[in-house]
């Protein structure tokens, strides 16, 4: 097997544990969308802790690095909780597609934080992948679901954000290992006071779908970080898409969701748009 095939393998474990992890926090019940994060992290901040004490890197950042590494963890924490609140009022597809939109932000906030410059042909992808949102928000005044949509793509924004400041943090040298447990320390440490205060009883059983989302949420992070190591994300940054794929047929089989003909032409539109952009990335030279 090539390094190439060993990346999308890994890419579509990645996105199958993703679209499972949202599976299971919409199985998890009418629970706060801010405590169901707080476990799903609790559960990534123990992994990656033992990967962090077990390569040992260096701890000894600039303040530039530790400025980013506080917003990416800070952008992160707002577009999870945004996600899983999606993830409990929308069609599962919808609410994943919503938050498969932060390449896009990225690419744009890349202009801001990284002072990159975007050429004709990307510009015009991120205003198609907007078109391709509206028809899957439906923003009209009547449509209640509209609001949790409207989140779901704050999700999107704040994960495009944070995406954005792993990139810059990676140009600078910091471990995955220390990015991954800085940012789910930090997500349990602001969610903790409300779990606290406002904390809602839970049975056995939803305790126990929250820490398997968790489980598939670190399943989900590792092998992402294992598929870039084995391939650049222009050769197989595009197969990430196939998540809206597995949580429209477990959002089918479990829950009996269907998305309806425009959400389908909106999926249409901005998966295109991704796959476009993978097919002129890797026609032009790296």
């Amino acid at each position: 097997m090539t390094q190439k095939n060993k990346g999308v393998c890994c890419i579509l474990l990645s996105s199958f544990s993703f679209a499972l992890m949202n599976l299971l926090v919409r199985m998890s019940g009418d629970l706060p969308s801010i405590q169901k994060s707080f476990f799903r992290n609790f559960v990534a901040m123990l992994f990656a802790l033992f990967i962090l004490l077990k390569e040992r890197p260096n701890l000894n950042l600039d303040l530039t690095s530790k400025k980013y590494l506080f917003l990416r963890s800070f952008c992160g924490t707002i577009g999870i909780v945004c996600n899983f609140y999606a993830v409990d009022h929308l069609v599962l597809a919808d609410a994943s597609m919503l938050n498969k939109m932060s390449p896009f932000f990225a690419i744009l906030f890349a202009i801001l934080i990284l002072k990159e410059k975007i050429n004709l042909f990307q510009g015009l992808c991120v205003v198609t992948a907007f078109i391709g949102t509206l028809f899957v928000i439906k923003p009209t005044p009547s449509n209640l679901a509209c609001i949790p949509a409207l989140i779901g793509l704050l999700g999107g924004l704040t994960a495009g954000i944070a995406y954005t400041l792993v990139r810059a943090l990676g140009t600078r040298g910091v471990k995955g290992s220390i990015i991954v447990f800085f940012f789910s320390a930090f997500s349990c440490v602001c969610t903790l006071p409300y779990l606290i205060f406002r904390y809602h009883p839970m049975t056995s059983e939803q305790l126990i779908i929250l820490l398997l989302a968790g489980l598939a949420a670190a399943g989900g992070q590792f092998t992402i970080t294992a598929a870039y190591t084995f391939a650049p994300a222009r050769e197989i940054s595009v197969y990430d898409y196939s998540q809206i794929i597995f949580s429209a047929i477990l959002g089918f089989f479990v829950f009996g969701q269907t998305s309806d003909a425009l959400s389908w032409l909106g999926y249409i539109i901005i998966t295109s748009t991704a796959v476009a952009m993978f097919i002129r990335n890797n026609r032009t030279p790296a």
